[in-house]
Order: structure tokens, then C-alpha cells, then sequence
């Protein structure tokens, strides 16, 4: 198959890349950094450097390909000026053009835990929008969202305090369940899809674990030597207050704040909870310790 994916030689990226021309597939990978091109040649895959705000470029690398990889780039929560949602919808539009003009029939696109909700789910509002927009293309486009729970590297942020003040927190209760993903597994999945039949629009779901966050701590503690590593909760003031502290936008902190106390009340994983994946992947909280560890030590 004749493929082009988004998102460079990222988390999900690289893995992805690699499963794909291992297996055969003739690859092309967008990136917007000129220097990744050769990484992207020595994996055995094409690079397209350009920006994803040229809807003229993605038609190009989309045009003439069996299947597509969509995925919005992590943007940068510190920019005072960035308008997070505009953002995710004016890349949702660009997807959308470049797939009706290239007449390109399959698509997976990388969306989020929580892209069930139009609000209520904070910094995650976007992929909502953006699956609404892919969803308007013809039927005889095949779409599969993918929706990953929590990534388990979002916790690394967690390392500093764990090392300077032996806790590790959120306005999360301990005893709440989270599930939790690795961007390896991830790939897999999507790898899976976008080299499968598809018909119609469909969600997918991947999870690599579940535990509760007093469980999460004391692996995490077990890891850097501390096993009386301790998950304290939060109000939700504090959160945010923490947040823009460290100098991230005030709105995104707040939305920041908003997406944890959506875990906290399980909201954000009622769909989640019904539409559970039969198997979840392989790497667990227990290998994501020893990258929790490596941080650590580096500190």
C-alpha cells in the first residue's frame, strides 16, 4: 500500500513509520522540520517537508496514496497567544480539504479519550471538533478515530516534584482508576487500521493499563527508590494555580484543570467504559518506570 502519515518521527511517529515499511508498505511521512528528512530516509520512507497550515501541500502528499494517518501536533500550552481550539479546528478543515480533494477513500485519524464530549473535557475539546469535521466527508470515505486513553508520559512532568518533595499530584482522587497508554501500542493499532478494510466511520479505543493512582504511586515510588512515594490530591484552584504558575496560559490551565476533574468524576471515560477494547497493549506502568526513573535521575 502506498501511505502518508502526519505527525513526523514523533512518540507515535517513528514506531509507526517502522511497522509499516518493515512490512512492506511504501511510506511517506509529513514534517514541518527540514532536518528530519534524513531520519525519515535511513527508516526506509519518503519525507514531504511542509507546513500542515498549507492545505495546498497536504492535498500533494495525500494525493495518489491508498491510506492517510491525521493527527493534530501537540501544540505549546505556555504561548500566551495560542487559541488551542481554533487551532485544532483549522487543522481539522485542512485534513478535510486535502482528503476531498486528493480523493483519498481511507483515514485514521489520532483523537483523544474524551472526544465523545463537545465540553466538559478541557483541553481535549478539540478533537471533538475535529472528529465532526472528518465525520462530514461522503460515506465512501473510510475513517477510523482512534482514541488513546492518558499517556504515560504525561506523568514525567510528576518527576520533579516526586524528587524535591516525594509526592506526585493532581485534582485527582487516589483512589480513582485511570487508564493509561504507550505511544508503541498506539502505533500498533493504527498500523493495524490503516492497512485494514475499512467501511464508514468507526471509533477504536486503545489502553495499554489500568490501576488506581495510589497503585500508579507506589510503582512509580518502587522505581526511584522512594516507596513512600505519596498521590496527593488537589483542589482544583490549586491545580491551576500551579499551572500558571509555571507560565502556561491562564485558559489552558483552567482547561487543563477541567480535563482532570472530568477523570476524577469519570465523565470523560463514559464511553470509554462502554466501548472498552477487548485486549489492551502490551506496555504497562510497570516498563513506563523505568523512562519515570531514567527522568529522575537525570534531575
Amino acid at each position: 500500500m502506498k501511505i502518508t502519515l502526519s505527525g513526523s518521527l514523533g512518540h507515535i511517529g517513528r514506531p509507526l513509520t517502522q511497522e509499516l515499511v518493515q512490512k512492506g508498505h511504501l511510506v511517506t511521512v509529513i514534517s514541518s522540520n527540514a532536518e528530519r528528512q534524513k531520519d525519515i530516509e535511513a527508516i526506509g520512507a519518503t519525507a514531504a517537508i511542509g507546513s500542515l497550515e498549507d492545505v495546498d501541500f497536504i492535498n500533494s502528499a495525500f494525493t495518489g496514496v491508498d491510506a492517510v494517518f491525521c493527527m493534530v501536533p501537540p501544540a505549546n500550552y505556555f504561548d500566551h497567544h495560542l487559541d488551542l481550539l481554533a487551532y485544532y479546528k483549522n487543522l481539522g478543515n485542512n485534513y478535510a480539504q486535502a482528503i476531498a480533494q486528493s480523493g483519498v477513500k481511507k483515514a485514521v485519524n489520532l483523537s483523544s479519550i474524551g472526544a465523545h464530549m463537545k465540553e466538559g473535557n478541557g483541553i481535549l475539546q478539540g478533537t471533538f471538533y475535529v472528529e465532526s469535521i472528518l465525520n462530514v466527508l461522503p460515506s465512501d470515505v473510510a475513517i477510523t478515530h482512534i482514541r488513546p486513553t492518558e499517556f504515560y508520559y504525561n506523568l514525567l512532568p510528576q518527576v520533579h516534584s516526586a524528587k524535591e518533595n516525594g509526592i506526585i499530584a493532581s485534582n485527582i482522587e487516589g483512589e480513582v482508576i485511570n487508564a493509561w497508554v504507550s505511544p508503541a501500542d498506539i502505533a500498533s493499532v493504527i498500523a493495524e487500521e490503516i492497512t485494514s478494510p475499512l467501511a464508514g466511520h468507526k471509533v477504536r479505543y486503545v489502553v495499554s493499563d489500568e490501576l488506581t493512582y495510589y497503585e500508579l504511586a507506589k510503582i512509580l515510588g518502587e522505581s526511584i527508590g522512594n516507596p513512600h512515594l505519596k498521590w496527593v490530591t488537589l483542589a482544583d484552584n490549586q491545580l491551576t494555580e500551579g499551572l500558571k504558575a509555571a507560565g502556561m496560559q491562564p485558559a489552558i490551565a483552567a482547561a487543563m484543570t477541567e480535563m482532570y476533574a472530568a477523570i476524577n468524576s469519570g465523565l470523560l471515560y463514559e464511553h470509554y467504559n462502554q466501548h472498552k477494547p477487548k485486549n489492551m497493549g502490551e506496555v504497562k506502568m510497570k516498563d513506563f518506570a523505568k523512562d519515570f526513573a531514567k527522568a529522575y535521575n537525570q534531575l
